[in-house]
């Protein structure tokens, strides 16, 4: 079986999918993601919220029309990059409304590890040239949770070929910190971006849209310099 044919096959397990129903959790089941293994872009977001899973689309509301308007910045068209590349998220179903009814729940740390092997399968078979990684959820499956957002937007963790052997690569420390892309053409880059839910008011503040726009003219960069289309 090619690599196409295992990851539809993989698409076809994440929609039937039932271990987080199965195991109490109160989610909405239904795999939101969208993407094929030609794919040099890997975007790793929380989790589709109830749009998402009413229309199968991620990044699909208000968090959706946030994010391309940074990723415009980027020079990058929404519909050439959902036509183009993978987007997914740590877990994959919409897990609910917050108790206290304001905005979405954050998948558990037993949702999060029930769903894990979907993740780690979508980034074998993909194999992206660029990640980015959404959310604090996202990404703490880099970085540690004790850093803040300004220390890491604006920047990108570069891994060299030789540490992706096995293309799931989650260890910060075989990676490089740039603040700028430096020539690579070869190997692997991954950068954090906030969420762009409009709940968060981090995006808002002057010195936070710098660091995010520092974000998009290093994505720019990388993406010219790897030749990702």
């Amino acid at each position: 079986m090619d690599q196409a044919a295992k990851l539809e096959e993989l698409h076809a397990q994440m929609r039937a999918c039932q271990l987080c129903l199965d195991a109490g959790h109160d989610i909405v089941p239904g795999a939101v993601m969208r993407g094929n293994v030609t794919a040099d872009v890997m975007l790793i977001g929380q989790a589709p919220g109830i749009t998402e899973v009413q229309v199968k689309r991620p990044f699909n509301a208000g968090s959706g029309k946030r994010l391309f308007k940074w990723l415009q910045d980027a020079e990058w068209d929404e519909d050439d990059f959902r036509d183009n590349q993978y987007m997914t998220a740590v877990t994959k179903c919409y897990p609910g409304r917050h108790p206290n009814g304001k905005g979405d729940r954050v998948p558990s740390r037993d949702e999060q590890k029930l769903c894990r092997p979907n993740l780690e399968t979508e980034m074998r078979l993909v194999q992206p040239k660029l990640v980015f990684l959404v959310g604090k959820l996202a990404i703490r499956l880099l970085y540690p949770a004790k850093m803040k957002l300004t220390e890491m937007i604006g920047t990108a963790v570069y891994f060299p070929p030789e540490t992706l052997t096995d293309p799931l690569q989650f260890d910060l420390s075989q990676g490089e910190v740039v603040s700028r892309y430096h020539g690579k053409t070869t190997g692997r880059y991954v950068v954090p971006i906030p969420h762009p839910s409009g709940a968060s008011l981090w995006p808002n503040k002057a010195e936070n849209k710098a660091l995010i726009l520092n974000a998009m003219h290093l994505i720019r960069d990388i993406r010219k310099g790897m030749s990702i289309k």
